[in-house]
């Protein structure tokens, strides 16, 4: 039965179709969750990366990062009596994303991906963003219960907000409530398919109940979003290998 959710959920979320116990232990999870899904609750002592001070993470400002997050100047036509329209956030993303394709090494991958991350945390309503900023500090002092209050009524105050959707999968996965853990990310995955940090953790649930099939096709998926990534590449190989076996 659960399998059979987990399949229908998945398919709904992300379009990945088609078996043992998890290879990583509890705390491996749990840490690498937190790595690619900068939502996560710093259990365990662990830094939060919502404010880009992790030692994981890399300043707004990293040198692999070449061009300005915001709009460039106008061109000299343009100051002559036109308007330029602003970049949206969805422009920017996109952008970001053609060039964390193209990223040449980890560290420029790294920059990239943290401005991602910055952006998706962005909701665009002042409501929303405050009630965030409250969760985050429940999850800091581990209070689970006012994190899935605030989490809560953020949902319905901004459903179309895909990481609050992925804020509170990870709070679910992290508690055992695989299920609903399932569900939140398939919202996140419908919301932005390029959610490198939802698709790892979808697939982290998937391998903690025996779907190793699936979880590779999720983990193979993340991993040619963000290239150079060597956790992304490390989980993806070890995958491969207990799935397809080793070449003769």
């Amino acid at each position: 039965m659960r399998r059979a959710a987990f399949l229908a959920i998945l398919a709904i979320g992300s379009g990945v179709a088609a078996q043992a116990e998890p290879f990583l232990s509890r705390e491996g999870q749990e840490s690498f969750f937190d790595q690619f899904a900068i939502q996560s609750p710093p259990l365990h002592g662990q830094p939060q990366l919502d404010d880009g001070t992790s030692p994981r993470s890399k300043p707004a400002g990293n040198p692999g990062v070449t061009a300005p997050l915001v709009a460039p100047p106008p061109k000299a036509d343009d100051q002559a009596g036109k308007s330029v329209a602003p970049v949206s956030q969805a422009d920017r993303l996109d952008d970001l994303f053609q060039r964390l394709a193209h990223a040449e090494d980890s560290e420029q991958a790294s920059g990239i991906a943290l401005l991602i991350q910055h952006l998706w945390l962005q909701s665009g309503s002042d409501t929303a963003d405050l009630l965030m900023a409250r969760a985050v500090v429940a999850l800091g002092k581990n209070d689970s219960d006012l994190a899935t209050k605030l989490l809560d009524k953020i949902v319905v105050i901004d459903p179309g907000w895909a990481e609050v959707w992925n804020k509170r999968a990870t709070l679910r996965f992290l508690n055992g409530d695989d299920v609903g853990a399932m569900d939140d990310v398939a919202h996140v995955l419908v919301l932005e398919p390029r959610h490198f940090g939802a698709l790892s953790g979808m697939s982290f649930i998937l391998q903690r109940n025996g779907m190793k099939k699936e979880a590779l096709a999720l983990m193979r998926k993340a991993a040619s979003i963000y290239p150079h990534n060597t956790e992304l590449e490390k989980v993806k190989s070890q995958l491969e290998l207990e799935v397809e076996g080793r070449d003769i």
